[in-house]
């Protein structure tokens, strides 16, 4: 399979996702040979400049798959993949999707290359990217889940206006400016808002949702006991997040820290005596997921503290959905 000459589709290429995933793209350095950018009748005819040469965007419809692509990531909302991802994987094209539309259906792996990239071998021509911060979440989980066995998880998230598209980014920047929310029911300019995602009638959010029945599904726990507190914050970029831990067995904090030293994708940043811990701006641009403030917690038996950040753009979806595809062309040469 070396010498193939694969084909990729990126659809919402115009939007904050889809604009990473080209970035993502261009320095991956991937084997594919053509690529095409599809989009909303509303972006179709822009132009994308790519590796040196300009693409124009094409409206995303349902002969759109018919020339015959390896790969599509699709980054245009829940809707348009519950339409459009059969219809692209019914022509042989293996789908990443970056909705939530997939995420759950027991028949799609849900997948983060660094966890369990085994399930990729599984997908039936759809695959599932989860969740922004569920994301950032299991990279430094599954290590410390092998290991000692988590029992229990607590999750407060502390999430950049990013991930609420263009419009978050915007609601912030004119908040600042002294104009009016649209995004958001509230300003989010000097405000936390405990609230992403709709509420549902157990007083949970959506979001809160997604982080405890994903991490369950792709940690393959069923009943692993979480809880969430999702909180939007005035950060433009990269997620922040507290997660308390609590293992079935007993640990050493320093081959604790050693084993997420070792972990795949993760960097610790883990120096309290001289300020080091990750911060969100350090985080923006890149694909690692950072790890610091790592210390026991005594109030339970067995359980620490972790605080995690990552760019939820990038590792958060677009880099994640390319990586899944590099790990698939990998296995396959």
């Amino acid at each position: 399979m070396e010498n193939k000459k694969y084909k990729l589709a990126l659809i919402g290429a115009t939007g904050l996702v889809g604009r990473t995933a080209i970035k993502v793209l261009e320095e991956k350095k991937l084997p594919i040979a053509e690529y095409a950018f599809l989009a909303s009748s509303r972006s179709a005819g822009s132009l994308i400049n790519f590796m040196g040469k300009d693409y124009t965007v094409c409206e995303l419809k349902e002969d759109s798959f018919d020339e015959g692509f390896d790969f599509a990531i699709f980054s245009a909302g829940g809707e348009t993949s519950k339409k459009f991802s059969p219809i692209a994987a019914s022509k042989g094209c293996i789908v990443v999707d970056n909705s939530s539309a997939f995420r759950m259906d027991k028949n799609v792996p849900l997948v983060v290359p660094e966890v369990n990239p085994e399930e990729i071998e599984n997908n039936q021509g759809i695959i599932a990217n989860p969740n922004c911060s569920t994301i950032q979440a299991v990279v430094p989980l599954k290590p410390l889940d092998d290991k000692y066995k988590i029992k229990r998880i607590i999750y407060s998230t502390y999430q950049a206006v990013s991930g609420a598209g263009k419009s978050g980014v915007d609601d912030l920047e004119n908040g600042i400016n002294g104009l009016p929310n649209k995004k958001f029911p509230h300003p989010i300019f000097n405000n936390c808002l405990p609230h992403i995602d709709a509420f549902l009638d157990n007083g949970y959010t959506k979001e809160e949702e997604k982080m405890i029945n994903e991490t369950r599904k792709i940690l393959n726990k069923p009943d692993l006991r979480i809880t969430a507190t999702a909180v939007r914050v005035p950060v433009v970029n990269s997620h922040s997040e507290s997660i308390n831990i609590e293992f079935e067995n007993d640990f050493d904090l320093k081959e604790l820290i050693d084993t997420l030293k070792n972990a795949p994708g993760i960097i610790v940043q883990d120096d309290a005596k001289n300020n080091i811990y990750p911060i969100a701006t350090n985080a923006n641009g890149h694909d690692y997921v950072y790890v610091g403030r790592i210390r026991r917690d005594y109030s339970v038996k067995y359980g620490v503290n972790l605080w995690v950040v990552a760019d939820n753009i990038r590792k958060g979806a677009a880099s994640n959905a390319v990586q899944i595809i590099e790990k698939i062309i990998k296995g396959s040469c």
